[in-house]
């Protein structure tokens, strides 16, 4: 047998187990409640599993160990960004986030932005399920670019098939299962990955005879690759922008909609040491794996710029190489399931996140509003379905029009746009009574304006152009966006008035 023809063995039992579970969990299908956010029934084991690989995507599998491989050391600030941010949403914003939305009965988001700032209108509903369904098509697409580049590493097929295969796949166990499909898959997707980034690097390690080998071969291609440091002048802009990363989980639709799911607040603090164990050990995991895979693939000898070149851009194909080379073909076909396990938690919860923009968000909420809960499930199918597609054509254009993109900067702009948009609100929501809707309408299109705004635009910028290329597009968004929420909040005398009907729920939230 083949050596493709093992690993694909692998890849067949990992997808059908997907399938399978897409099975069992339509048969809990009931009712929109159930496909949005899982009857808000789940236990914080699962919910810790199914936030943490949301939030990892494709970045941690390629984009990170890339980075370990390029950066080295300073890779390390991601990890304690992360870190940060994912014990920031668990342990300072979920409480109150939970007890809000029970309180409000909220599904979405927009449910509980609208509940919260008691905007009749709809307005508030409307702009965030519009920017929803922008940045997680982004974010999807960049999700669907990495599946058929994780397929060419792999197994060398065509970038398209492995595109074709991961698609159908995931589409197929989502839009039959909904909400439910989706983390009962992430429970065991996320198993997989924190187990593969914990072995892969152990074993590296041992191959490679310990780690003082690894850190004198290191030295010796590169001395900075053993810098951890905040860096020097504009240097210090960049790791900045590697630490902040981590604000993204600080209100994320497609993280916190998994707090509504949890069947009781009780389950908050279990949850939490779950998904801060998970992030240290797979994010420090991803970096080690870069680190050693540098070490046993360049080397230091006439071949090492060749061989450094081979690892691609940003440094991406060190995970498949290092898998080929330390571990047996059995596996390697384990660790193709882990990476693409990284990417289809990420792509089956966006999608569940932007068809409730849709279907409940729009079509129930505001066009038809008496619509009985038990009858959107169909319509939530054909939004899933939809959005996967337009996910697709839009994953295709970037492959047309950028060949030598990274994973790493695909995903980012996806998660920078969601991040500047809903994060800077939902912290205001939870802590400052005096937020109100008007302020969170200008912190939301704020957020949205200024992602593609500081990504593209102002690096261009003369004498500060190349301060805003190393800080990137997440931090500068972020503090836009909170400053038009606070500043329009403070002059909109009349919204303070409105705003007012709310203490009490902040109150008690946070009693």
């Amino acid at each position: 047998m083949s050596d493709n023809a093992i690993k694909l063995i692998g890849i067949v039992i990992y997808l059908a187990v997907l399938l399978y579970i897409g099975v069992l969990a339509s048969r809990r299908m009931k009712d929109v409640r159930d496909y949005f956010a899982g009857g808000k029934d789940m236990g914080f084991w699962a919910v810790a599993f199914s936030a943490r690989a949301t939030g990892e995507s494709a970045w941690l599998l390629l984009g990170l160990t890339g980075m370990g491989a390029t950066v080295g050391l300073q890779s390390l600030w991601v990890v304690l960004g992360e870190v940060v941010g994912v014990g920031g949403a668990w342990l300072l914003m979920a409480r109150r986030f939970k007890r809000l939305t029970d309180r409000y009965d909220s599904l979405t988001i927009p449910d509980y932005l609208e509940s919260r700032f008691r905007d009749r209108g709809h307005v508030l509903r409307l702009v965030s399920a519009g920017a929803l369904v922008v940045f997680v098509t982004i974010y999807v697409s960049a999700q669907i670019d990495a599946t058929g580049k994780a397929f060419e590493s792999f197994l060398d097929w065509n970038y398209y098939v492995g595109i074709a295969v991961g698609f159908a796949v995931v589409l197929a166990y989502i839009v039959s299962g909904g909400f439910v499909a989706v983390v009962w898959s992430d429970v065991f997707q996320g198993a997989l990955m924190v187990a593969g980034m914990v072995l892969l690097p152990a074993v590296a390690l041992w191959h490679a005879g310990g780690l003082a080998p690894v850190l004198d071969g290191l030295r010796a291609q590169d001395p900075s690759l053993l810098e951890f440091s905040f860096g020097h002048g504009t240097e210090i802009l960049g790791t900045l922008a590697l630490l902040l990363i981590g604000l993204g989980f600080l209100g994320s639709p497609q993280i916190f909609v998994r707090f509504i799911a949890l069947r009781s607040e009780s389950e908050l603090r279990r949850g939490a040491a779950v998904a801060l164990c998970w992030t240290l050990l797979a994010d420090t995991g991803a970096v080690l794996t870069g680190l050693v895979g540098r070490h046993l693939l360049v080397g230091s000898g006439p071949s090492a710029a060749a061989n450094l070149a081979q690892l691609g851009d940003g440094g991406e194909a060190v995970l498949p190489a290092l898998v080929e080379h330390v571990m047996p073909i059995v596996i390697v076909g384990l660790f193709i399931a882990i990476v693409l396990s990284a990417i289809m938690s990420t792509v089956d919860s966006l999608l569940v996140v932007a068809s409730s923009a849709v279907v409940r968000d729009w079509y129930q909420k505001v066009r038809a509003p008496h619509t009985p809960d038990d009858a959107l499930v169909g319509r939530s199918r054909l939004a899933t379905f939809v959005l996967a597609f337009l996910a697709l054509a839009i994953a295709l254009g970037v492959a047309f029009a950028t060949p030598k993109r990274t994973v790493f900067w695909f995903v980012i702009f996806g998660w920078s746009g969601i991040a500047a948009t809903f994060c800077p609100t939902m912290i205001l929501s939870l802590w400052w009574s005096r937020m109100t809707a008007r302020g969170a309408l200008a912190a939301m299109v704020t957020g949205f304006v200024s992602v593609p705004l500081f990504k593209f635009a102002a690096p261009a910028l003369p004498e500060v152009g190349d301060a805003f290329a190393k800080l990137s597009e997440l931090p500068p968004a972020f503090a836009a966006s909170m400053v038009a929420g606070v500043l329009v909040s403070v002059l909109d005398g009349r919204g303070r008035e409105r705003a007012r009907e709310s203490e009490d729920d902040l109150r008690d939230a946070a009693s």
